[in-house]
């Protein structure tokens, strides 16, 4: 198979095994949102999704988080990881999305890396889940499968999603950058699947002799 020939059978398949593309972090508007992509790195969705009712109870907008002590969000979010740097970023970007923004979260990928604790990735789930732009997060499932599947080289996580967005439609990212983490998690895991053994590897790659080396996120 060619590599728009491999684009096009993922494309189909997931959408086959796929077709609802639920956000797996729970969330109620874009503030939310933010926090909890902020959270969930270096942290499973599951343990953010735990830990976010507490944090939610104590504010769920940037001017009530804002006057929350950073003590307390990190009391809240403790079992999530890097727990104290996140509760002073999660503190510092609701005064400053009060101070800058009026309490909104800005449909803007440049004001949202200007965020503290807010880099590309996070930026681009906001953009995509919150507002419906298009972009093509990538997460270290994407990583990890875009190698295996020879959609990208595997080089960095930027050059993915750059070569991510050349073989697929620009209208397909935002549902095909989650069937791919869903795929990956349920069926292409890191340790699941060596580049052989799943269905779309096999069906991509059938004469494929041994397992495929690849570059972490």
């Amino acid at each position: 198979m060619t590599k728009a020939e491999r684009a096009e059978f993922v494309h189909r398949r997931l959408a086959e095994l796929y077709p609802e593309t639920p956000i797996p972090l729970d969330h109620t508007d874009p503030f939310t949102l933010l926090v909890a992509v902020l959270l969930s790195a270096q942290c499973t969705d599951e343990r953010v999704n735990k830990v976010t009712p507490s944090l939610f109870a104590l504010a769920d907008n940037p001017d009530g988080m804002q006057r929350v002590k950073v003590a307390a969000i990190e009391g809240a979010i403790r079992s999530c990881g890097l727990a104290p740097r996140k509760a002073r970023n999660i503190s510092e970007l609701s005064r400053l999305l009060m101070e800058e923004h009026g309490g909104k979260i800005p449909a803007d990928f440049g004001a949202l890396e200007a965020l503290p604790g807010v880099g590309h990735k996070t930026a681009s789930v906001v953009m995509a889940q919150a507002f419906g732009v298009p972009a093509f997060p990538v997460d270290t499932h994407i990583h990890r499968l875009a190698q295996r599947w020879k959609l990208a080289s595997g080089k960095n996580v930027a050059d993915t999603e750059r070569s991510l967005k050349k073989v697929f439609a620009r209208e397909d990212w935002n549902q095909l950058h989650l069937r791919i983490i869903f795929y990956g998690r349920e069926f292409c895991s890191a340790r699941g699947c060596d580049g052989t053994q799943c269905e779309i590897c096999q069906v991509l790659f059938p004469n494929r002799k041994g397992p495929v080396k690849t570059s972490k996120a």
